[in-house]
């Protein structure tokens, strides 16, 4: 059962400033944080899906995260974000780089997402290695994080997936965009014998089919070549686990593919899929770290995308109902 600190991630922490816009706005969005009706949430993919898990799990200090903010008003609204949501949030403040950002621009139900990484591409390993950090890593039985951080600090990547490896726990990381497959190729080459579970969607996946010269073009073959891809450790099987918006999420996992449908919503009750990727994966880990079933792990991913699609930002109500 999940107890204290059981799940860990690690990645770009960036405070989502949203507000409804309208057109001409949107030419300069700088200006956002003037706006009366701005609203703030602690973003950023990794952080977004540890929220998630968090929110369904219910445990105070079940997770925790580490990332790189500024030492300034952004960075404090962060702080206080995400400590309300639960998490046990150890950030590395950069004295002289401003908080990350991604401005959010409203216009009906469409967005627009303009993302500033500042600080949080300036996170140092020396930080993960302090020994008040490091407790952190040796408490946690499960690792997350998103491919966005492979070229902001690898040296951490590595240095949390061998202590995974050595230790038999269970690390894990996303795909996270297509240029991140094609610019982060050897990167992700290097890493993946450590992943236990890779999670993606549809077009990433082909990305990487198409990087790597497979020349296919179908999910489930492609997840299964990622599940076949060598480990550096024999104790886990890799689970591949692929998500294709509104067409059932493919899970590779011994040679063999199972599909899984998704919960579908009628369109006007969709307000935003922003965040709906990293919903899923929270809501995935949050049962993994309880040791369930694959099956059950997708389907609290596809409720707590479902919640999140029907909220503005990756936002969600003070108790899930997830049965």
């Amino acid at each position: 059962m999940a107890h204290e600190v059981i799940l860990m991630g690690m990645g770009n922490p960036l405070l989502d400033i949203s507000a409804a816009v309208d057109e001409q706005y949107l030419q300069k969005y700088e200006e956002m944080a003037n706006n009366p009706n701005v609203e703030y949430t602690a973003g950023g993919a990794t952080q977004n899906s540890i929220r998630v898990a968090q929110w369904m799990l219910q445990i105070p200090g079940a997770t925790t995260y580490i990332g790189c903010i500024g030492k300034d008003k952004f960075g404090e609204e962060m702080k206080k974000n995400s400590k309300l949501a639960g998490v046990n949030v150890q950030y590395y403040e950069d004295e002289s780089t401003p908080t990350g950002t991604c401005a959010v621009c409203v216009v009906g139900d469409q967005r627009s997402l303009v993302a500033n990484l500042s600080a949080a591409n300036c996170y140092k390993s020396e930080h993960l290695k302090r020994p008040e950090n490091w407790a952190l890593v040796e408490k946690a039985k499960y690792f997350y994080i998103a491919g966005f951080f492979l070229p902001v600090s690898p040296d951490s990547i590595q240095l949390v997936s061998e202590h995974a490896a050595a230790h038999d726990k269970i690390f894990m990381m996303n795909l996270s965009a297509p240029y991140i497959c094609e610019f982060c190729k050897d990167a992700l080459e290097k890493f993946l014998p450590y992943m236990d579970f890779l999670f993606g969607n549809e077009t990433e996946a082909r990305t990487f089919s198409k990087v790597q010269g497979w020349e296919t073009e179908n999910v489930e073959e492609i997840a299964l070549r990622l599940s076949r891809w060598p480990k550096a450790s024999g104790t886990h099987k890799r689970i591949v686990v692929i998500t294709q918006g509104a067409d059932p999420v493919v899970v590779a996992e011994d040679g063999k593919v199972k599909k899984f449908p998704v919960i579908l919503l009628p369109k006007d009750k969709i307000v935003d899929t922003n965040g709906a990727g990293d919903a899923f994966v929270g809501g995935f880990l949050s049962q993994l770290v309880q040791e369930k079933s694959i099956e059950e792990c997708v389907r609290a991913g596809c409720y707590a995308a479902n919640v999140i699609v029907q909220r503005p930002g990756c936002t969600f109500p003070e108790k899930p109902d997830f049965n």
